[in-house]
């Protein structure tokens, strides 16, 4: 919830739902998103923090379970080129996994898409088929 003054507020913290308290807040990232602190958990933007109080409301009301928050998955093992050195795991971070009617979904907020994020989603896709990345 945002105030107009523009600061940030969680009523989840509190067993009274109409108090308030202030989230901290970050420094901003080289995207231009600011880093928030909800319920002990960091979020990289508004827009993930934002899905994240819609997605624990959800949990709340029963519709969907299972909520789990960067949640990674590995597309690469460590292993070793033909050189011989070694090739550090390659892994994607979900923003968001949870069930919903008994089906996985996996979900990430994206402002923007970056060329690393691109290609993992298609790694992930073909790795981890039938799950698909819903972007929010």
């Amino acid at each position: 919830m945002i105030d107009n003054t523009g600061r940030h507020y969680d009523r989840a913290k509190f067993k009274d739902p109409t108090a308030i308290k202030a989230i901290s807040l970050a420094s901003k990232n080289k995207y231009g998103n600011k880093k928030l602190v909800i319920d002990d958990h960091k979020f990289d933007s508004k827009r993930e923090a934002r899905r994240y109080q819609e997605l624990k409301m959800m949990l709340h009301a029963g519709m969907i379970t299972d909520l789990e928050l960067q949640k990674p998955f590995v597309l690469q093992e460590t292993c070793k080129n033909g050189n011989g050195e070694t090739v550090r795991r390659i892994k994607y971070v979900a923003d968001f996994v949870y069930k919903q009617n008994g089906i996985t979904i996996v979900e990430d907020t994206k402002g923007f898409r970056t060329k690393d994020y691109i290609i993992k989603r298609k790694w992930f896709e073909h790795k981890f088929y039938p799950l698909v990345i819903r972007e929010i």
